[in-house]
């Protein structure tokens, strides 16, 4: 199974590149962020006829997240627990979307699925916007609820093969960071904080892309030609748990997505499973201990 995460930056604008590529490189799973629709709005049609069955969580022209897959999706979860809101409270809200423990709007930025034994999330971590602005509190708080969940989830079942997809907002390294704009201690996406929020998902879940391309790029910025002169950054990342990691065969960023006319300003993020390892290791986790 091929599965790839890939902030699109408005699925309506890209859907012809989007559907293109999933052909082209044999995509069986697609997480995608920053759809900018609702899901009434989303060209579902194009992906229909390319095989694909199609799950969006989207609010309005601002961020919004969704699945496509040639698989059955089951179990379809629009926000995790405790997921904090941003903005104002406003009356009657709860009509629209969800809201936190504040009265707080919680915006479109999760969506879990399970496909066959696999719980995959679609995240689009909070872009924070500078550090002394209100939104990098919000990201840090919706990191630290993310977590506190994904315990939760692997304490009920520490076999689970789980998958955190997504745009997260962080390069976690100096070497993820090549856009001479952002400066570690007065930047966000390079902050002490946000890297150490991020360090914390992967004490327990692993980059799974990273030991096959240790290096490269999964965001350009559109201005100052950012992608010719490779002044980029990578912030796009699936994590699994150790059940999905044990499976991985292969991974790669697809930066050739970057080229041509009307790309996104994202690449995909792409993982090879081979789905017979999964069933061996619980074969094996099920079968009775022999002693000499």
């Amino acid at each position: 199974m091929r599965i790839a995460t890939w902030n699109v930056n408005s699925i309506r604008t890209r859907v012809g590149r989007v559907v293109d590529y999933l052909v082209r490189d044999d995509i069986d799973v697609l997480a995608m962020q920053e759809i900018k629709c609702r899901p009434d709005q989303f060209p579902v049609a194009a992906f229909e006829d390319a095989g694909y069955q199609v799950v969006a969580h989207g609010l309005n022209q601002w961020n919004g997240v969704a699945f496509a897959s040639r698989h059955k999706m089951t179990d379809i979860t629009t926000a995790f627990d405790g997921m904090p809101g941003f903005g104002k409270a406003v009356k009657g809200q709860e009509t629209v979307q969800g809201t936190d423990p504040n009265g707080l709007p919680q915006e479109a930025r999760a969506l879990g699925v399970t496909i066959g034994e696999l719980r995959l999330w679609s995240l689009y971590v909070p872009n924070g916007r500078s550090l002394d602005n209100p939104h990098y509190e919000y990201k840090l708080e919706w990191l630290q609820a993310l977590r506190q969940q994904m315990h939760a989830w692997l304490a009920a079942d520490p076999h689970l093969p789980l998958a955190l997809m997504g745009d997260w907002n962080i390069a976690p390294t100096a070497a993820d960071m090549g856009d001479p704009a952002f400066i570690p201690g007065a930047s966000t996406h390079v902050s002490e904080r946000e890297r150490a929020e991020f360090a914390q998902f992967t004490d327990t879940l692993t980059d799974v892309v990273r030991p096959h391309q240790p290096h490269g790029y999964s965001f350009w910025d559109y201005q100052a030609a950012k992608f010719e002169r490779n002044l980029g950054m990578r912030i796009d990342f699936i994590l699994g748990s150790d059940s999905f990691t044990d499976a991985v065969t292969n991974g790669y960023i697809a930066a050739e997505e970057r080229e041509g006319a009307g790309p996104s300003d994202h690449v995909p993020v792409v993982c090879d499973l081979d789905l017979d390892l999964l069933e061996a290791a619980w074969e094996e986790e099920d079968s009775p201990m022999l002693w000499a």
